[in-house]
Parts: C-alpha cells; sequence; structure tokens
C-alpha cells in the first residue's frame, strides 16, 4: 500500500516538474507583467459601444475605461460577464470601488469609469445597453 503512495506522488511531481511555470513575480497576477489594458467601452446615443469583440485570456490581467458621454442615461448590463470574472476593482471620480459583485453599472450623466479585473471562466460573454437589441450596443468579451 505503501509502495503504491509512493508511486503516486513520484508520478505527481514528475508531471508537475513538466508542466509550464509562470513567473508573474512579486505581485502574482496582478503584477504589470500579466496586465493589458482593453481599448474603452463607449456609452452614447446612437454610437457602438465597442470596436470589435474583445480576446482574454483566462488568468489574464485587465484594464478597461468606461467613458459616457452623456448624450443619454445608459448602462451596461451583464451578469454573466461579471460572474466570468473577478473584479479587482471599479474607480469613479477618483473613489476607488472594490465589489463582491456586479450586474450593472449606469452613466446618469457623462463621466468615466476604470474597471480592473482578471478574467477567469472560458466563454463568450456580453455587456450589453439594457432594452436594445442591435450588435453595436454592446461589447463581446471572449474569454479563452
Amino acid at each position: 500500500m505503501k509502495a503504491v503512495f509512493m508511486a503516486a506522488a513520484l508520478a505527481l511531481m514528475a508531471g508537475a516538474a513538466g508542466a509550464q511555470q509562470f513567473d508573474y513575480g512579486f505581485a502574482g497576477l496582478m503584477g504589470k507583467a500579466n496586465r493589458a489594458d482593453l481599448p474603452p467601452l463607449t456609452l452614447g446615443s446612437g454610437k457602438p459601444v465597442a470596436e470589435a469583440e474583445y480576446e482574454l485570456k483566462s488568468g489574464g490581467y485587465y484594464k478597461m475605461k468606461i467613458v459616457a458621454d452623456g448624450s443619454a442615461e445608459l448602462a451596461l448590463s451583464g451578469g454573466d460577464f461579471f460572474r466570468a470574472i473577478w473584479i479587482n476593482e471599479i474607480v469613479i471620480n477618483n473613489i476607488e470601488v472594490r465589489p463582491m459583485g456586479v450586474h450593472s453599472l449606469e452613466f446618469d450623466a457623462a463621466g468615466e469609469a476604470e474597471i480592473s479585473f482578471i478574467a477567469i471562466t472560458p466563454g463568450s460573454f456580453a455587456l450589453s445597453i439594457p432594452g436594445s437589441s442591435g450588435d453595436s450596443q454592446k461589447a463581446v468579451f471572449n474569454i479563452r
């Protein structure tokens, strides 16, 4: 019995030794070496939310601005997207919010928010303007 456990432990160690190791530095996943700035999302009456789909890597750390021009009271909703990521913080007017969960962000006037997050769950997710149906009224995030 002891020999079986020893063989299993050696097999696990051999597999771990062959696995690819990542050195993210002192800050880990949130280190600068793992961070990418994404093109901003735009909230404006009749304007596309995003220019193209976002391609993200699971485990990647991302920062993204959301800019509202104030032309209409608009929100971005996407519970599935927010459940597929871990939110580090949302910064609004230099106030850092570290939420446990988010379903949507709404802008009543012109303004800007910045969200930083780590992509977790692979799949395709969208942030969209509630009540809209056009493809340009959403941002699609593909997490690989």
